[in-house]
């Protein structure tokens, strides 16, 4: 009995990201199957890749870094609490370490103007100098 609990703590490691890279292919074949039985019909290569882009999932719009800094910050808040309140004294420390990281974020998302329309208005005031 007390070997058990190892092996199923290891077994454990195994299982969830081999079932999640299972999960995640068996919901893309449909996605892929569909796009390949469309392809075969259409005569146009440009309205194949336009089909294609259809089904690409990712995010078109850049990282928005002080969303991201703000978050970070009162995660870090969250942790220090925590210190505070029942842990002790290393929660209060990573607390305050990711609460600096979050900062440190924001900071960059200031400094870097990252949606379009702030690139924009970034290139249009260097322009008039």
């Amino acid at each position: 009995m007390t070997t058990l609990i190892p092996i199923l703590g290891i077994l454990t490691g195994i299982i969830i990201p081999v079932s999640v890279f299972i999960w995640l292919y068996y919901e893309g074949k449909g996605k892929r199957e569909t796009a390949l039985e469309i392809a075969k019909h259409m005569d146009d290569p440009s309205k194949v890749e336009e089909l294609l882009g259809i089904f690409d999932e990712r995010k078109k719009e850049p990282i928005d870094y002080r969303r991201g800094g703000v978050i970070t910050i009162f995660v870090g808040i969250g942790i220090y609490l925590l210190g505070v309140a029942a842990m002790g004294s290393f929660f209060e420390g990573v607390g305050l370490l990711v609460g600096a990281i979050g900062v440190g974020i924001m900071i960059a998302g200031y400094l870097y103007p990252n949606t379009s329309e702030e690139l924009t208005n970034a290139v249009e005031k260097f322009e008039e100098k």
